[in-house]
């Protein structure tokens, strides 16, 4: 009984054990020299200017979801055209509906100025 759990249990201590070591050994074999530039918070090369607690506009989001959309988009098509010669002219024309319903969703969000930047 136990040998059918042995897989498993070496399968979660291999994971704890390349989740926890390398993080340890970097603590403890790194260097720690810090000064104030190392300290220094930053994000883009600069000092900020504005509290961190401030409002985004909403378009950020727009497009990050965007984003998001097109880039499942893509996930979808490289299976689709793996086996395109499997499923055939109904698979064809499935995936021609779902990209011009993401098309139509598209040049929607282009129209409204969705993706201009200011």
């Amino acid at each position: 009984m136990v040998q059918n759990y042995l897989p498993v249990l070496l399968f979660i201590l291999v994971g704890l054990a390349v989740g926890v070591v390398p993080p340890l050994l970097g603590k403890l074999l790194a260097p720690s020299h810090p000064d104030p530039e190392k300290n220094s918070p930053y994000e883009c090369g600069f000092e900020a200017f504005e509290d961190a607690r401030m409002r985004f506009d909403v378009r950020y989001y727009l497009v990050a979801i965007l984003f998001i959309l097109f880039d499942l988009e893509i996930a979808f098509l490289f299976p689709w055209a793996v086996v395109l010669k499997d499923i055939g002219l109904f698979g064809f024309v499935a995936m021609l509906v779902f990209l011009a319903i993401l098309v139509v969703g598209f040049i929607y969000e282009w129209i409204k100025g969705a993706l201009e930047w200011e």
